[in-house]
């Protein structure tokens, strides 16, 4: 470990430099862990969403060595494996009282970006937020696990349980972990989207209906094959299109939810008054909270949720930039993980 490291700065899309800046050392309750792999989020394309902080170092989804710790840090060691999350709640306010750990109003350290050869991590979030990894669990299954516990948490809040129809509108990476985690609780599952590819993936992983939005009426193929509407539909991708499809394919009594959301320049229009005589629910998740950190962590070291046949690409910090082009396109990737040390 020499006394500088590379790290990928984010000014946009369009513009990421590998830069060379310091090594952080330790202090006495911080660690340094080496990053072995990181995954690269839908978000982290979104840049409404990341602009408004560049420039920065992304990335949130990580896999981690223990490589230094500070003298007041007993609980980890260098050597160990760790899974690091992005940021933890404090678990005491209002908000986290009632379980809205994504809105607790006193967050104040986040984990230092992943895409980079080392990450400090702060007192707080080794204390709250680092969990070491089983041996069965590999540096690059580590990456699904934050995303997974979003998806555990959004299926919680609709309210999932055995034998509901479920409708997941996008298959990219988090619609996948949906249809993975629906399936895995004995529902059935509808799946959408424009690339075929993914829609064979989606057909694979346990999707009994999936529907090309690109080529078929979306409405009319899920009630000719479902025979009615869904008990829940889970919104994965951003397009208008599918936003209005969503409202359609609803049933009465049904949840929608926004696991994603259009920009912000685009309004949505709810139709609230048909919903109101349907009693049809609207939700919106965003991030997780520790409990669903540590059921995705559960489900991927049993083996309950698989995720490895996800990953289609792995690439060096260098080719970061084509890491971002490939989830930008959509049309051949599905999991792109960086490797920060090779």
């Amino acid at each position: 470990m020499g006394d500088t490291m590379k790290v990928a700065n984010w000014y946009n899309n369009k513009d990421i430099r590998i830069e060379e800046v310091p090594t952080p050392k330790p202090g006495p309750n911080e660690m340094l862990v080496k990053v072995m792999s990181c995954g690269i989020c839908g978000s982290d394309i979104v840049e409404w969403y990341r602009l408004p902080r560049a420039p920065l170092v992304q990335g949130h989804e990580i896999g981690a060595e223990v490589v230094e710790v500070g003298e007041f840090i007993e609980k980890y060691k260098p050597g160990d494996r760790v899974f690091i999350a992005p940021k933890v709640p404090c678990m005491k306010c209002d908000f986290c009282q009632k379980g809205h750990f994504p809105v607790c109003s006193v967050i104040k350290e986040r984990l230092p970006g992943g895409f980079a050869e080392y990450v400090l991590a702060p007192q707080t979030l080794i204390e709250h937020g680092t969990y070491r990894l089983a041996d069965n669990v590999t540096d690059d299954q580590s990456t699904f696990i934050e995303p997974l516990a979003c998806v555990v948490r959004a299926q919680r809040l609709a309210g999932l349980q055995k034998n509901l129809n479920v409708m997941v509108l996008g298959c990219g990476m988090s619609g996948l972990l949906h249809v993975k985690l629906a399936r895995a609780n004995q529902c059935s599952v509808i799946a959408t989207d424009i690339n075929p590819k993914r829609l064979e993936l989606a057909k694979s992983l346990g999707a009994g209906i999936t529907i090309n939005a690109a080529k078929d009426n979306v409405v009319e193929r899920l009630l000719a094959e479902n025979g009615k509407p869904v008990d829940v539909v889970i919104l994965c991708a951003s397009a208008m299109s599918a936003v209005e499809q969503a409202w359609q394919c609803v049933d009465k009594g049904g949840v929608v939810v926004f696991f994603t959301v259009p920009g912000p320049d685009k309004p949505v229009t709810i139709p609230i008054n048909e919903f109101w005589t349907r009693e049809i629910r609207v939700l919106t998740s965003y991030y997780c909270g520790p409990p669903d950190i540590v059921e995705a962590i559960n489900l991927i070291e049993s083996g309950s949720i698989i995720v490895d046949d996800m990953i289609t690409h792995r690439l060096p910090l260098k080719d970061i930039a084509e890491g971002f082009q490939l989830v930008m396109d959509g049309r051949e990737s599905i999991k792109v993980i960086i490797k920060p040390n090779i």
